[in-house]
């Protein structure tokens, strides 16, 4: 085509398949450059702009908001954050979409009774799922003087991740984990029982380090499928020992044993089944293998005294 071939704006918009309000649009915004006017006044185009105007148009069927397709036009780089912001955007859409589904199926499948009960649980729970209540029901509820770090990363380990793909089962579950970490249903640490220690000996950094070492080998070893805990069992008892500047003897042993089963919090056991079942695939949470640890305690002091 030669070079000198001009365009009015409506040969242009017929050429592109678009509408001249819209390559108007674009050429008031600076997206599409003007060629020249002819005497006239009227906007001339070249072959360039025909180009331009179908990448302008490319862009705009993703979605991108014009500035962002300006920048795109302009730079490589923001058109390549430009996708990867799209893409993330589109995986929430979807996210949302297919928790929805598994929600409604999830009614679908149920008694008149049931359904009632489950759309109140489901009914507070946003698509996609946040975990927001409980990464501050934990936080409300683990010791103040834990380190940031250390409690971001207990945190992290103590709120599950919701799956993308979830079954309505799963749904479910994570419905009810919302509703049990409600403002109110626990004020105390779930991870430190009443050794009769004075509390300025508790060290609860020392604990939750010891504890998170312990629930690793633990499930290293029930991956394994041993029957009771070695190493992660001694790695437990040495958490809550060291954590008040006591040793690990059998009298501890005994002593942790003992306070350990009185105060289990069934709001916590019922939170820990729960995210058993929300996890994809199947693993082993902090809370599988702290009962785990806590029955090999047993088994082992049953032992001892038999």
């Amino acid at each position: 085509m030669s070079p000198d071939v001009m365009w009015s704006i409506g040969e242009l918009a017929e050429r592109a398949g678009a509408t001249v309000k819209s390559v108007r649009f674009y050429s008031d915004r600076g997206l599409l450059p003007e060629a020249g006017r002819s005497s006239g006044g009227h906007r001339r185009y070249g072959p360039e702009a025909l180009d331009r105007l179908r990448l302008i148009r490319s862009l705009r069927t993703l979605d991108l908001p014009v500035p962002e397709v300006g920048r795109a036009l302009e730079h490589e780089s923001a058109l390549e954050d430009a996708v990867a912001r799209q893409l993330r955007e589109v995986g929430s859409q979807l996210a949302a979409l297919r928790w929805r589904e598994a929600a409604l199926q999830l009614l679908q499948d149920c008694t008149p009774a049931e359904r009632a009960d489950r759309l109140r649980l489901i009914g507070v729970v946003s698509g996609p799922p946040d975990t927001t209540v409980m990464a501050r029901f934990w936080r409300r509820v683990l010791p103040l003087r834990l380190p940031a770090e250390l409690l971001a990363a207990v945190v992290d380990a103590a709120v599950p991740s919701p799956p993308d793909d979830p079954t309505p089962a799963q749904v479910l579950a994570f419905a009810r984990m919302h509703a049990l970490t409600a403002p109110g249903r626990l004020s105390v640490d779930p991870c430190r029982p009443d050794l009769r220690a004075p509390d300025e000996d508790y060290r609860p950094a020392v604990l939750y380090q010891g504890l998170g070492l312990a629930y690793e080998l633990a499930a290293a070893e029930m991956t394994r499928g041993e029957a009771r805990a070695g190493d992660a069992l001694d790695c437990f008892v040495a958490a809550h020992a060291d954590s008040r500047g006591l040793r690990d003897t059998p009298e501890f042993r005994h002593r942790l044993g003992y306070v350990l089963d009185q105060t289990a919090d069934p709001l916590v056991d019922r939170y820990w089944q729960l995210a058993t079942e929300l996890a994809t695939p199947p693993a082993v949470t902090p809370g599988s293998a702290h009962e785990w640890l806590r029955a090999s305690l047993a088994g082992q002091l049953a032992d001892a005294a038999a």
